[in-house]
């Protein structure tokens, strides 16, 4: 009967593993002692907490210099969880200076017809909600937003169909500028479009940066609290610095029926992979500059002609840059030395509850 006894320990200690479950209730076995620890995003694959129902998040907008202040505004039954484990389910998103102080759904990816967009041929949609065309020009650089803390320029690809006054382009990397940091970010390119490849690269600091692969991977910034997180399993992501901006990034090729519709004439050997942006900013200067910033200025004066098929929107002397991590046009007011260390913690008024953004920035979050 000794004998027998360690057995039935090994039995309970068995049992016990079994019942260990995940964050979201999942139940998962742990691994044999002598496999070593798996690395990667804590979430479990969206499979994995289907059909499940979570509880609502709840905030409260402490920042007293919001319209919403005192308020709790707790997240719709739709969209309960503002990082959801599903890419294709709506995530909650809180404004504290919403008219009605409520939490709005909505998808984690771009929306070309919102605020901020940047999708295309590029189309932008200013931040006076007015839609118009920038076309710059293919192989060169032109800044999007210039302010004294912040600087993002993008880079153009294009090419001239035979026949063409004007180059058609579309916006293939992004280069950020924020103190003494820079990120960049871009679509490689590629000659036949695959839906399950990863066509995204990043750099920090001049330094390459890898994020795995798969929704809700995150790399964090050493020194920083800028954030990169995908959205889907590869080709997209939200970058996200706290008080300053966040941005929703997609990678999209120019499909066979784009190219019959629009002649653009797209050779075999590039399917011109490039991004479709929306940004999203808080505390911009009144003097902010740039393509897109501009359109942030409370006395800035359209001068697009509406009615038109395609407004167009020039400034290329104005805001042509010599590279993507350049602020040198004409307009730029970039200025790494205005960025000290209280402007991280700024109160944004658009609020994405996690551990990094949600500890004193205008936003209480807890379930």
């Amino acid at each position: 009967m000794a004998m027998r006894q360690p057995v039935l320990i090994l039995v309970l200690v068995s049992c016990l593993v079994a019942v260990h479950g995940d964050s979201y209730g999942n139940p998962s076995p742990s691994p044999p002692p002598s496999s070593p620890p798996k690395l990667g995003p804590s979430a479990p694959p969206p499979s994995r907490v289907a059909g499940k129902t979570f509880e609502s998040q709840v905030f409260t907008c402490n920042d007293n210099k919001t319209s919403c202040f005192g308020k709790t505004i707790v997240c719709p039954s739709q969209c309960p969880e503002m990082k959801p484990a599903d890419p294709k389910a709506k995530a909650c998103f809180i404004d504290c200076n919403s008219p009605k102080c409520e939490a709005i759904c909505r998808n984690r990816r771009p929306n070309c017809e919102g605020t901020g967009a940047a999708c295309y041929d590029p189309r932008f949609v200013g931040g006076d909600g007015i839609m118009f065309y920038f076309h710059g020009k293919k192989g060169h650089h032109f800044s999007l937003v210039s302010d004294p803390n912040l600087q993002i320029n993008a880079r153009f690809i294009g090419r001239r169909p035979q026949g063409r006054t004007r180059d058609n382009t579309w916006i293939q990397s992004l280069g950020i500028m924020f103190g003494e940091h820079t990120f960049t970010l871009g679509a490689s390119k590629t000659a036949k479009w695959d839906d399950d490849a990863d066509h995204l690269f990043f750099s920090f600091d001049s330094h390459p940066l890898s994020l795995p692969e798969g929704h809700r991977a995150e790399w964090s910034a050493p020194d920083s609290l800028l954030t990169v997180e995908r959205t889907s399993t590869v080709n997209s992501v939200s970058v996200s610095l706290p008080g300053i901006m966040e941005i929703s990034v997609s990678i999209v090729p120019i499909t066979e029926e784009d190219n019959r519709v629009h002649n653009y004439q797209i050779p075999e050997d590039d399917c011109f992979a490039h991004l479709e942006i929306q940004f999203s900013f808080f505390n911009l200067s009144p003097r902010v500059e740039g393509v897109l910033g501009q359109t942030y200025r409370p006395d800035f004066q359209n001068p697009v002609k509406r009615g038109v098929a395609m407004p167009i929107m020039g400034g290329e002397d104005k805001y042509k840059t010599s590279s993507l991590l350049s602020s040198d046009c004409k307009r730029c007011i970039f200025s790494p030395s205005s960025m000290d260390g209280d402007v991280l913690v700024m109160k944004p008024t658009t609020m994405d509850c996690t551990s990094r953004m949600g500890n004193g920035n205008g936003i209480v979050c807890r379930r």
